[in-house]
């Protein structure tokens, strides 16, 4: 009963205290923490001990592999270089470093600073990427530090493991070698296997809660064996951490192959949640380790001031580290003229921010707690991990966005992301109207047919019109629509309460009524705009886009200045103008009545168009289907 009571306790300060500080935009981890700091030293609070078993089995897997489903194995691969450099390099960069420097200041063999370097290294995957999303930093930083984040804990763990064994033993360079070398590559081969053996076994799941149930359990079906073998050597095991990544990525690529659209959704939605629970509980649970830690240093003989001096010292070096890895990094292997070429050098701004967003989090709690009992001057140690873990949170954690903001880092351009959004919404439109015309054409009554391509051709719309500033036909369908489903809503309600339709007849109703809400909500998800007053360009490089898009480079002089040509003479209203890059026609986008610049496009063949409205730049193939 004490131990429901305890878990049901930490669960509504979570909630609470999250939802307090989104209403008040403050940063939800560093909320959390505060709270259980204070909660530490209350006498009616119990002492919730975060155990590397807790930690390592009943957190970490499902947190990396919440956030590996959500990991584009596209852009992985195309970041595969600074990501390794970073999630092993720099791990053992920072091992070495604070190893050296914790053997220099309080005496202890050189495995014990090792082993503490280990523990300290690895940034955290939650604290890293939930900061970089809010803050907006370019989308490719969030890459590489979500990419970092969720292998460096396996060459965190390997590190300390082959650092413990050689406290109480001789440990040879060729031990170290297969450890990581079976860690690293037993980890990614079980991974495959489990990613295999799963992708059958959903592919015959008709049951949206079965499939989901499924995934539910995949991170410790991945975790679990690979922690189990063991191999002659130093505590040589394939890494579990990397089984569930590798595992996660690939089940997260392969899901539209694997899985309904509906089961798609629903497991979105409960790992949404359970992420949501997972990661704000960690940072709950940390500073609730406060009272205990501070407890224990009385087992020490080292002064206070010998220990607080050496753990400032070690905070320091972690974020001194990472930077002065970070930066060489990534401009040493663009001196190498193939890479320079494929990936230009990023800005200097941006560089830092990566090397700035180095927060440590749970695994390093959990991972100081591997240590063994004997461990030389191990309460020291521990408090060192805490310190670094809440020090990063918040010197780090709290200066982001200030440092985005001074640096003036360039964020995700949400009109440039609309026009990506619209290209890719008339690509796959196109196909589907290819199949209507023809594999379908003529089986089925001309009204089923123009239900469909209005269905089909209103989507695609709807994203072009974001990109105009004026509240467009689809915003306007989107808002009475949730206001027409209130209504009916409440009749439904009213019919229930009344109880003379069976339960089931209302239940199928309700949900209908909620799934085309949740719909309406999905698009107006991209209605807001950022605010840049920039010209909308198309995204990209250049000389990837296609042949009329290069040619068509002179602005003609528009026909009309003051509107769509054919509106004007037939006296209708449009929506959006588009200007013909090859004569200067200006007509009316396919959201208006009209939609004169495509019947001017059939009439002509003129390739190219060209927005016509204020502040965007950006320009359309009629033939290519491509934007540029």
């Amino acid at each position: 009963m004490d131990i429901a009571l305890t878990i049901v306790t930490l669960l509504a300060i979570v909630v609470a205290v999250s939802a307090t500080a989104s209403r008040f935009s403050v940063s939800g981890p560093l909320l959390l923490m505060a709270v259980g700091i204070v909660g530490s030293f209350l006498s009616f609070v119990p002492d919730v001990k975060l155990t590397p078993e807790l930690v390592l089995v009943g957190l970490l897997p499902p947190l990396l592999y919440a956030a590996s489903i959500r990991t584009s194995l596209i852009d992985f691969k195309a970041n595969r270089r600074p990501i390794a450099l970073h999630s092993v390099g720099l791990v053992l960069f920072t091992t070495a470093g604070v190893g050296l420097l914790v053997w220099a200041m309080l005496d202890v063999p050189l495995a014990v600073g090792f082993a503490l370097g280990a523990v300290v290294a690895p940034p955290d995957a939650v604290a890293a990427t939930a900061i970089a999303r809010r803050v907006g930093l370019p989308r490719r930083v969030v890459t590489i530090l979500e990419g970092e984040s969720l292998v460096n804990d396996a060459t965190a763990i390997v590190t300390v493991r082959t650092s413990i064994a050689a406290i109480s033993g001789t440990v040879t360079a060729w031990q170290v070698g297969l450890g990581f070398v079976v860690s690293a590559a037993g980890g990614v081969l079980i991974g495959l296997v489990v990613a295999f053996v799963v992708t059958k076994i959903r592919q015959r799941i008709e049951d949206n809660v079965t499939d989901v149930a499924v995934s539910l359990l995949t991170p410790w079906i991945a975790y679990l064996p690979a922690e189990a073998i063991h191999i002659n050597g130093i505590d040589s095991q394939p890494s579990g951490v990397l089984a569930v990544v590798v595992a996660g990525i690939l089940l997260g690529h392969r899901s539209p192959l694997i899985q309904s659209g509906s089961s798609r959704l629903f497991e979105q939605t409960n790992w949404a949640t359970i992420s949501y629970v997972l990661e704000n509980t960690v940072f709950l649970l940390i500073g609730l380790q406060v009272r205990a830690i501070v407890n224990n240093l009385d087992q020490s003989s080292l002064s206070a001031m010998r220990i607080t001096t050496a753990c400032a010292a070690v905070l320091a070096a972690v974020i001194v580290l990472r930077i002065v890895w970070v930066f060489p990094a990534t401009f040493v292997p663009r001196l190498i003229p193939r890479i320079a070429a494929a990936d230009p050098r990023p800005p200097a701004s941006t560089t830092f921010m990566v090397a700035w967003t180095g927060m440590r989090g749970v695994v390093t709690l959990a991972a100081v707690f591997l240590l063994p009992a004997n461990t030389p001057e191990r309460e020291v140690l521990v408090l060192m991990a805490f310190v670094v873990t809440v020090g990063t949170l918040l010197i780090q954690g709290l200066t982001i966005p200030l440092l985005v903001r001074i640096l003036k880092v360039p964020g995700p351009d949400e009109h440039e992301d609309h026009l990506q959004e619209a290209t890719v919404y008339q690509s796959v439109t196109d196909a589907g109207m290819f199949y209507l015309d023809n594999d379908v054409e003529g089986t089925v009554p001309d009204d089923v047919m123009h239900r469909l391509r209005e269905r089909a051709s209103d989507r695609t719309n709807a994203v072009w019109e974001r990109l105009g500033g004026v509240e467009t036909p689809s915003a306007q369908y989107s808002s009475l629509r949730a206001r027409m489903l209130d209504r009916e809503r409440e009749e439904l309600l009213r019919i229930r309460d009344l109880g003379t339709v069976d339960q089931a007849v209302l239940t199928r109703v309700m949900n209908a009524l909620d799934v085309e809400e949740a719909i309406l909500d999905r698009l107006s998800e991209g209605e807001t705009t950022s605010g840049r007053e920039t010209d909308l360009l198309a995204p990209g490089d250049p000389e990837a886009a296609c042949e009329h898009l290069k040619a068509a480079c002179a602005y003609p002089a528009p026909s009309t200045p003051t509107g769509c040509e054919e509106c004007l003479r037939d006296g209708e209203d449009w929506v959006h103008l588009r200007l013909c890059m090859e004569c200067g026609h200006v007509g009316c986008c396919d959201s208006s009545v009209g939609k004169h610049m495509s019947g001017h496009f059939e009439e002509t063949g003129h390739p190219v168009m060209r927005s016509f409205e204020p502040g965007e730049a950006w320009r359309w193939c009629f033939v290519d289907k491509a934007s540029g």
